[in-house]
């Protein structure tokens, strides 16, 4: 189960809405509204609007006090309703970090003077534990800091952290050494060593992350704000020439009435870019959140739309492409040996086989030719552990004999017995080779029984994944230590669209510059030191939380499930918050044409009648028709919220047909939209007497 709090980070809790609603009030601060740019002009305008409204209760004429009045107040709302955008997403994020919290806790460590002597250690407070202190945790009790496993294994609970209740092994070396401050043993002990200290653990920096403490603009979004910003300033422009040109049109003409400031102010907030710019920093943070809803953290922004733009996965085969063990999927007998021989023998060698491939025997053997487990104790049989160095396993009972291992391994032993390899045995290894699967021999005293086909299993749904990924132009690359030919069948099965075969660090490192270079940007995931390197180079960089220290450090994003194919449900959400981001800005800018053709025919009809041919919509008169504009555009704002929330529907499909899409439903919607609600706001302002 996915942690609670995601299920009360929507936009309908009222807690959020109600903690928005006071933040919208608090960021009027002026600090605050200047670092949005357009909103801070239309800031400035309901204050300079209200400015107005008490000049006119003096006597000053600037429009009835009334309309200046209800301007005002538009003007505001438009301001709050920003702010209110902004205040929402930042509240998800707050609810989204709140349970993270109740995990970061002072704990009492044994903090131990050597690794090597557990019962000489210190209890000390977590938040006094140094980066490189040396700590005994034992089973029930919490991890006190973020560091490296370096002596024992023990399950974990790390539903704290990842929302998953199933306990994983953390053990000392290889690539599942990491713990994380807040998690629970549930089983054992481990010693660990502290890689992190209070205030700058994994925990705090993913809680300052969710809640948007640590968020910086990124550059697609700081291009966007300027792009905003220099439309603005033309409007500005533009509405600041319209009162002397006005005024001598009146001249010139001899009718109708200069525009008021009012109604300047109005025009201005009206054709600048006011809901993309109020939605902006909304959608980048909610984001963030979708991200930290799938369990990721980035530690940058720019990750996140770096992910959207990637155009390349390098996909490690095992744990992301294949299930990661082995299967045993058929017994291939050799010479007089039947089937059901073979499978009995492989299933001795493997009864006590505690591996997965062992276990996927037995499971095979039952379920082909119904044998049972046997009960050990009545065997009065010797097992064979398996090692690295005889690369070989298997089973003594009384003068049998039996060995199951590597094609290479086992053909010496059966030699050294005095047996004879059969032909038909090299044949059947090197099919079973070709076709991306491991032989396992098995042999009885000095006779080879048959092949056991170890099948590399492809993950079940993967290959319409990869081809999703193909449609929407990501070229898929697996990555595998395999040889060519089994990397090649592997390849086939899942649809990639090419792979690199024996990789080592130094290819996976070589192979990211030289697409670089190509002009592609890369995303892989990692979990091992030696990734570190090719993570840190990578474009997007998803480590897993599982991994090595050196593996988290170097990626720009962590996976707190550590699945590798959570790769391609990041470069979704990155895809997915360029695309709302895109669609809004598009809706807007087809707004503001809209709003320009619905008022300035209206507005300037009284000094050129001739313009009154291009209010097609028929509006009452000036008043209304900046009445409905203001409103209308402040009221959008709300509208559009839960879609910057939620973000625009995602497809995987090209990109000329996705651009195709939003114009038709943005675009066209955005210039459709204004008309009809400008129209009705019209017609009930009429109706109420307004004119």
């Amino acid at each position: 189960m996915k942690r609670e709090k995601q299920k009360k980070s929507g936009l309908i809790d009222k807690k959020i809405v109600l903690g928005a609603t006071v933040q919208s009030l608090t960021k009027l601060n002026p600090k605050v509204q200047i670092q949005n740019p357009v909103m801070f002009i239309v800031y400035l305008g309901a204050i300079f609007t209200t400015i107005l409204f008490f000049l006119s209760l003096g006597g000053i004429k600037d429009g009835g006090s009334w309309y200046i009045f209800g301007i005002s107040i538009i003007l505001w709302l438009t301001s709050l309703f920003g702010n209110f955008a902004e205040a929402v997403a930042e509240g998800r994020g707050r609810a989204q970090a709140e349970s993270l919290k109740k995990a970061r806790r002072d704990v009492i460590a044994r903090k131990l003077v050597r690794a090597e002597l557990e019962s000489e250690y210190s209890e000390v407070k977590s938040n006094q534990l140094r980066a490189g202190d040396i700590v005994l945790v034992k089973a029930g009790e919490q991890i006190p800091m973020d560091g490296e496993v370096i002596v024992g294994v023990a399950s974990v609970d790390e539903s704290a952290i990842t929302g998953e209740s199933a306990p994983v092994i953390r053990e000392s070396g290889g690539d599942r050494s990491a713990v994380t401050g807040g998690t629970t043993i549930t089983s054992d002990w481990l010693i660990i060593r502290v890689t992190a200290e209070a205030g700058n653990s994994f925990l705090d920096k993913m809680i300052a992350m969710v809640e948007g403490a640590s968020r910086k603009k990124t550059p697609n979004e700081i291009a966007l704000q300027i792009l905003l910003i220099t439309l603005t300033i033309i409007f500005l422009v533009v509405s600041a020439c319209l009162l002397p040109f006005s005024k001598f049109s009146v001249d010139l003409a001899g009718q109708g009435e200069p525009v008021s400031l009012t109604n300047i102010v109005a025009l201005l907030v009206c054709l600048a870019p006011t809901t993309i710019g109020a939605l902006l920093s909304s959608i980048g943070i909610a984001g963030m959140a979708r991200l930290n809803k799938a369990n990721v953290l980035a530690t940058s922004g720019r990750a996140i739309e770096a992910a959207g733009d990637v155009d390349v996965l390098l996909l490690d085969k095992t744990g992301t492409i294949t299930l990661g063990n082995r299967r045993a999927s058929e017994f291939i007998p050799v010479g007089d040996t039947s089937e059901s021989d073979l499978a009995a023998a492989a299933q001795l060698s493997s009864i006590a086989d505690e591996t997965a491939e062992g276990r996927s025997i037995v499971v095979l053997a039952k379920n082909r030719f119904g044998m049972r487990g046997k009960e050990i104790a009545k065997l009065n049989a010797k097992f064979i552990e398996f090692t690295a160095k005889t690369r070989m396993s298997g089973v003594d009972i009384g003068d049998v004999h039996i060995r199951k291992g590597s094609a290479d391994a086992i053909k010496a032993y059966v030699q050294a017995q005095g047996g004879v390899c059969d032909k038909s045995c090299d044949e059947i290894v090197e099919r079973v080779a070709n076709e991306g699967g491991t032989p396992l021999l098995v042999a009885q005293n000095e006779k080879i029984l048959g092949v056991v086909y170890l099948k590399d299993v492809v993950k079940e749904g993967v290959k319409e994944k990869f081809e999703d990924l193909r449609k929407i132009g990501i070229k898929t690359i697996m990555i595998t230590g395999d040889n060519p030919m089994t990397a090649a069948a592997i390849a086939a099965e899942a649809g990639v669209d090419d792979f690199v075969a024996e990789a080592t660090p130094e290819t996976k490192l070589a192979l990211i510059k030289k697409l670089q270079e190509e002009g592609h940007l890369v995303a892989m995931t990692g979990d091992g030191t030696n990734d570190a390197p090719a993570l840190a180079q990578a474009d997007v960089a998803v480590a897993m939380n599982s991994g090595t220290q050196a593996a988290k450090e170097a990626g720009n994003m962590v996976d707190l499930d550590s699945s590798p194919t959570k790769l391609i449900e990041v470069v979704r959400i990155g895809k997915q918050l360029l695309m709302t981001r895109g669609a809004l800005t598009t809706f807007s800018i087809a707004n503001d044409i809209a709003k320009y053709f619905a008022i300035i025919p209206v507005l300037f009809a009284g000094i050129y009648p001739g313009l009154e041919a291009l209010n097609f919509m028929r509006l009452t008169s000036p008043t209304t028709a900046i009445l409905s504009s203001v409103l209308y555009n402040a009221l959008i704002i709300v509208a559009l919220i839960p879609l910057s929330l939620k973000g625009v529907r995602y497809k995987e499909q090209p990109a000329g047909k996705m651009l195709k899409h939003n114009l038709l439903i943005y675009g066209v919607g955005g210039v459709i939209a204004p008309f009809l609600f400008i129209k009705c706001f019209d017609l009930l302002l009429t109706v109420c007497g307004v004119a």
